[in-house]
């Protein structure tokens, strides 16, 4: 993918001091959230925290950065000094913390600089510390400001304050951001922030004052980022998991309740996502009614049990337990109730790299909160030349967010499918529909751990739905002899019943294949959305997502042995796909002879489709027939094809049929260790894009952002980051193809007939 000219390895790296306030401003979502804003625009990408606690311990900020992110850096090379060293000699400390962030910097392009955490009670200046710290590394800070039990007038004065103390210690403000704002506060906050900080610039430089404010942003109180999760709880009390999943160990605790009276009074006082407090020897009651109402559609979620005092279970409840199987997680403590209630209430959730759920709610409420193009713009963060597998996901993942649309999930009973839901909808990638129960889809994504409160559920048997789409599939469908009572029927499945959501513009587009066949998936598409004006095939292209760049393959999961008119579509398909993705289309037609070295029939082919893709689009780079090694390397492309404006450079590779397609991205995925995001389908007039059966979660997720991408059409993504390349404006279905309409129905060899 092509980009701004920046030479990585041609000067310092940008960075940003990220520095809190207080201690529960939650400086760790704003440090994440600058992190993947960094991410999409830069390939070499650093941490680094100025001070940390002594004592070996591994910071959690710091090893939720490298370990998100895959930075490199050793993890003693992104930490300063200790507090400890700090008391000893401040001036000395900052030396320390100078010499070796710039030792860092010089191997990264970008650095997230993450100030202290307000955990050492003997620094009562450890703002004025921060300041220090950041006009010392020439980095601009971006101040974070807790607004929890704060009006947004106490906000004010605490910036004021704050403005005050950086001017004074020579640091420069680049923006602030108020964390933890009371729901609905949001523009108060920002209006009196505001006002604040032009006051006091306008008294320092008069009318320049306006060009030269920080920029205000707000992100509203997030409960569950506060939350503890199970996990965390179950150390606190020193427990033992006893009966239960490991996995929902991850789910957040919303409440505790003491289970200290009967159970119809327990059962009362039940919400969603409580963990109970019970003492042991109440087992014998108490312990199946819970799991009952875990499992009851019309009673809340738990998020655990925790039987107190040490006793042993009796026989007949651990075999009920063994019997019911039920994944709501069981824990076991020695200490008595009273202690360990006071122990778990103290507990405050951390966002660490053991917590995915959080992580993710974390990034989503940055994104709504924080316009990362601006500050990022404001900070003058250039893009690198590079693009590598987690740059190219997380600019998708930000197009998504910057126009949501409506995605249908239609096989709601799949646990991939709710798991990456609950990523999907965490993140504010989508506004997405499961099909399926409501009661049992809630029911298993409870007893998952998975958050869905933002997910609608729709049932493929509503009876109202059901006959509006029956009788538009009747008239769609009436040249084929379709009757309304057969109808009927077929809309009830739930490819078909999804696909006539997207018809009907309750949805913009689908995503299935995780449980059904592509001919189950994909055919509903053909009957009922159908092709672009102009297009005469429905292909696909997988992303080729490689540790430098992003390369796009097509068409390898559609037809089998497309004619040349058919193969120059799809080249000019794949390329407008390739160009509204940010990657520049250079197209390489690919055959086993370069230029005009090799005869037959199938080079033939490959020549003609050349021919006439050039004529559907004079002004596209395009070369065919070209061998893979002179479409890709350079040299081998001065040997073959010299002068090639193509030739060594290509980005968009147009395989001849769909053996050679298939087998070439799984010949580069296995080989070169790359990620093929795919396939995306090419053609129709709404999005469907089709999984393999043997997807996993993040390949769900991936093709969820790329499809509600695509549902953006035209002008979609506009203002967000891409290549200079890139048009946004180019819908990636369009092709100026003329040939007749063919019959593309066919299925990926892996899942057809299946």
């Amino acid at each position: 993918m092509d980009a701004q000219d920046r030479d990585p390895d041609g000067g310092p790296a940008q960075g940003l001091y990220i520095a809190a306030t207080d201690a529960a401003g939650g400086k760790t979502v704003v440090a994440l959230g600058v992190a993947e804003a960094m991410s999409r625009r830069v390939r070499r990408l650093g941490v680094f925290r100025p001070v940390v606690p002594g004592g070996g311990a591994v910071d959690e900020i710091v090893d939720l950065i490298r370990t998100r992110y895959r930075i490199e850096e050793p993890y003693e090379d992104c930490v300063g000094t200790t507090y400890d060293a700090v008391h000893l000699d401040p001036a000395r400390a900052v030396e320390t913390i100078v010499d070796r962030y710039r030792a860092l910097a010089a191997r990264c392009e970008a650095v997230v600089v993450v100030g202290s955490d307000y955990t050492d009670a003997a620094n009562t200046t450890e703002f004025g510390f921060n300041a220090t710290v950041a006009a010392n590394l020439a980095l601009p800070v971006l101040l974070v400001v807790g607004g929890m039990e704060r009006t947004p007038q106490d906000v004010a004065a605490v910036v004021r304050v704050s403005r005050q103390e950086l001017t004074r210690l020579h640091a420069t403000e680049l923006a602030v951001v108020v964390n933890r704002v009371q729901p609905g506060d949001e523009e108060a906050v920002r209006r009196e922030v505001a006002a604040a900080l032009e006051v006091a610039l306008g008294a320092a430089l008069g009318a320049a004052a306006n060009s030269s404010t920080p920029l205000v942003f707000t992100i509203p109180e997030v409960p569950g980022l506060t939350a503890p999760t199970i996990r965390d709880l179950v150390r606190a009390a020193d427990g033992e998991l006893i009966s239960g999943d490991e996995a929902l160990l991850d789910r957040e605790a919303a409440s505790l309740v003491v289970a200290a009276m009967s159970l119809p009074n327990v059962l009362d006082r039940l919400t969603e996502g409580v963990a109970i407090i019970a003492p042991g020897d109440r087992t014998a009651g108490l312990v199946p009614g819970l799991l009952a109402a875990h499992e009851a559609a019309n009673f809340p979620a738990l998020s655990g049990v925790f039987l107190t005092g040490g006793f042993t279970l009796p026989a007949s409840v651990s075999r009920l337990l063994e019997g019911v199987s039920s994944p709501l997680p069981i824990i076991a403590s020695g200490e008595d109730t009273l202690p360990t209630a006071l122990h778990l209430a103290a507990v405050r959730g951390e966002i660490t790299a053991g917590h995915p759920g959080k992580v993710e709610t974390a990034l989503g409420a940055f994104a709504r909160g924080v316009d990362t193009s601006a500050l990022l713009n404001r900070l003058n963060v250039t893009r690198s030349v590079v693009v590598t597998p987690l740059m190219f996901q997380a600019q998708l993942l930000e197009r998504a967010r910057s126009q949501r649309r409506r995605i249908v999930l239609p096989e709601g009973g799949d646990d991939r499918i709710l798991r990456a839901a609950d990523i999907v909808a965490r993140r504010g990638a989508a506004d997405l529909i499961l099909l399926g129960e409501r009661e049992k889809v809630r029911a298993r994504a409870n007893a998952l751990g998975l958050d869905l409160a933002g997910v609608r559920i729709v049932s493929p048997a509503d009876p109202d739905l059901v006959e509006e789409f029956a009788h538009e599939y009747t008239a769609l469908r009436a040249h084929k002899g379709m009757t309304l009572d057969k109808a009927r029927d077929i809309v009830q499945d739930v490819s078909y019943f999804g696909t006539m959501m997207v018809h009907s513009g309750r949805a913009d587009g689908m995503v299935s294949g995780a449980v059904h066949t592509t001919a189950h998936t994909i055919r509903p598409a053909f009957e009922i959305i159908r092709t672009e004006p102009g297009v005469s095939v429905v292909s696909s292209v997988f992303f080729m997502l490689l540790a430098d760049r992003v390369l796009v393959y097509g068409d390898c999961a559609v037809i089998p042995d497309p004619d040349a008119g058919q193969l120059a579509d799809i080249a000019v398909s794949s390329a407008r796909t390739a160009e509204a993705f940010g990657v520049r289309p250079r197209v390489a037609m690919l055959s086993y002879s370069s230029g005009e070295s090799g005869s037959g029939e199938d080079v033939e082919k490959v020549r003609e489709a050349a021919r006439l893709a050039h004529e559907r689009d004079p002004d596209l780079p395009l070369e065919g027939p070209i061998q893979y090694d002179a479409a890709a390397d350079p040299e081998v492309a001065a040997l073959k094809l010299p002068g090639s404006a193509v030739a060594g450079r290509a980005t968009v590779f147009i395989v001849p049929d769909l053996n050679t397609g298939n087998n070439l991205y799984k010949a580069v995925q296995r080989s070169a260790g790359a990620i093929a995001v795919g396939p995306v389908l090419q053609g129709l007039r709404k999005p469907v894009n089709d999984l393999s059966r043997g997807a996993l979660v993040q390949d769900i997720v991936n093709t969820v952002v790329i499809t509600a991408v695509q549902a953006q059409g035209p002008g979609g993504g506009a203002g967000v980051e891409t290549s200079p390349a890139s048009s946004l404006g180019t819908s990636p279905a369009t092709s100026s193809a003329t040939s007749p309409a063919s019959s593309p129905m066919t299925s990926s060899p892996e899942k057809s007939a299946q």
